[in-house]
């Protein structure tokens, strides 16, 4: 088990009564994220292929560290079997966010797919980062590479 001082800390507000019938916690001792769920006021929502619907996740957030912030993936299962995952790759929580994690959900299947209250439809896990101190240059410097991009190092 973790030790204490291996743990960050994070305030979480409880948003919708999902949480009460799934009380939050990470699914193992050694989950890395903490799997989040459709706060839905019905019973479920269906997702036509290829369309996306937002879908809230019940939960606001308060960072207990600077440099960390909240990344949403999609959960691993949902996204191979039933292909669902989230819409823009990976949600971002800045550490200054204090409203309703949300959930952008992608059908990528060629069928319509079900998402159910209570179901988990994505991970939220914290990571550091690093902002940018903005530097505007008429140039930068040279590589090897240049503005190659787009398969420009080849396919082997």
């Amino acid at each position: 088990m973790p030790s204490t001082h291996d743990l960050l800390p994070v305030k979480f507000k409880i948003l919708h009564p999902v949480w009460e019938e799934h009380p939050l916690r990470r699914a193992t001792e050694h989950s890395a994220g903490i799997d989040l769920r459709a706060c839905l006021d019905q019973d479920s929502l269906t997702i036509d292929p290829g369309r996306r619907a937002m879908v809230g996740a019940g939960l606001a957030i308060e960072i207990g560290e600077p440099g960390i912030a909240g990344f949403v993936f999609s959960r691993s299962g949902l996204g191979a079997r039933d292909g669902l995952t989230v819409a823009q790759g990976v949600g971002v929580i800045d550490p200054d966010y204090r409203g309703e994690i949300t959930v952008c959900l992608l059908n990528t299947s060629c069928e319509p797919r079900t998402v159910t209250r209570g179901e988990r439809i994505a991970q939220l896990v914290f990571m550091p980062f690093r902002a940018p101190e903005i530097s505007i240059r008429a140039e930068l410097s040279d590589t090897a590479r240049g503005a190659g991009g787009f398969g420009h190092t080849g396919n082997l």
